[in-house]
């Protein structure tokens, strides 16, 4: 037991010894003492975790300031992206004005006689029986009651039905308390177009008091009669059906109104308009034309209608449209 114990010892003095010497070569070739390399020798993992700690911070505080330079230029690239796109919606509105002005010098060219105060919508009001809009021009632009609202295109849009200093009210034609009296532009037939109360087709206008003789065609146009407030050969609508009504005794056809109402942006009052009337000489038996300038809403003579046929020939019956049935 004491010889163990021994060469225990002398195994560790010739350790302690191997350790000093080692210890002491290793200071004379880098000139640091032997309790500094001692002192290192047990900082070195402290220091090594350390280095890593600091190498993690660093590549964190890397990562933000990419994350808020990233950020901040996302935030430009969003602010470009609106520019551009609200740069594209004013292109897209300059175009469409422009369509809309290429239309109307149209209008004017073949109605010279009509005065024309344009307007913009600022507000749609729309139940089962009303349908209205709210445009942003009124007296003081010369705009009054009773005064008919039309697209670009002479489509009706429907009638002025209240007024204000910066503001009128348009009733439309889907407005069921709106009537209008109109023709079959290809036939001549008449009858009172009127909309917003039929049953399954509230975008579509009913026009009635039709002869049950009339020969009514799909895609037949349907344009104003003339009367004290609208003047004659305005577009209403194209027939898509027809039918008897419940008394048999007359006939019915319902259109498609030809201004996309919900679509517009724009509409024109006319605020003054002349139309030509009929006169019979006196003595002579012979007729002539007078130019009658209507002001709204100042009364005017209605313009004669084409004679309404008793009968009138089917041509084609592929085209006829079937009566009693109502889409």
């Amino acid at each position: 037991m004491r010889n163990l114990f021994n060469t225990r010892v002398k195994v560790i003095l010739v350790i302690a010894a191997l350790l000093t010497a080692g210890l002491a070569i290793l200071s004379g070739i880098t000139n640091v003492t032997v309790p500094d390399l001692i002192v290192q020798g047990i900082l070195a993992p402290f220091r090594a975790a350390g280095t890593a700690l600091t190498t993690t911070a660093e590549k964190y505080y890397g990562y933000m300031f990419r994350y808020e330079a990233l950020a901040a230029q996302n935030e430009v690239l969003e602010e470009q992206i609106a520019q551009m796109e609200d740069v594209a919606r004013q292109a897209d509105s300059v175009t469409r004005e422009n369509e809309r002005l290429r239309a109307l010098l149209d209008l004017k060219a073949t109605k010279e006689s009509y005065q024309l105060v344009d307007a913009y919508i600022i507000g749609w009001s729309s139940t089962d029986w009303e349908n209205t809009l709210t445009i942003n021009r009124g007296t003081s632009s010369g705009i009054q009651e009773n005064m008919c609202a039309i697209t670009a295109n002479g489509e009706v849009v429907g009638l002025v039905t209240a007024a204000g200093p910066n503001w009128a009210e348009v009733t439309t034609v889907l407005d069921s308390t709106l009537e209008i009296s109109g023709t079959i532009a290809t036939s001549g037939y008449n009858g009172m177009v009127r909309g917003g109360y039929v049953d399954g087709h509230e975008t579509l206008l009913q026009m009635n008091y039709l002869p049950s003789s009339a020969i009514i065609r799909n895609q037949d146009q349907v344009v104003t009669s003339g009367s004290t407030v609208y003047p004659r050969g305005l577009i209403m609508g194209y027939v898509v059906d027809a039918g008897y009504e419940d008394t048999g005794v007359a006939k019915f056809a319902l259109l498609d109104p030809a201004a996309d109402i919900n679509a517009l942006e724009q509409v024109f009052i006319i605020t003054q308009y002349t139309t030509e009337t009929a006169t019979t000489g006196t003595g002579t038996g012979d007729t002539a034309t007078d130019s009658t300038t209507a002001t709204q809403p100042v009364q005017e003579t209605q313009a004669t209608l084409p004679t309404v046929p008793s009968t009138a020939s089917a041509g084609d019956g592929s085209d006829t449209l079937p009566v009693g049935n109502v889409g």
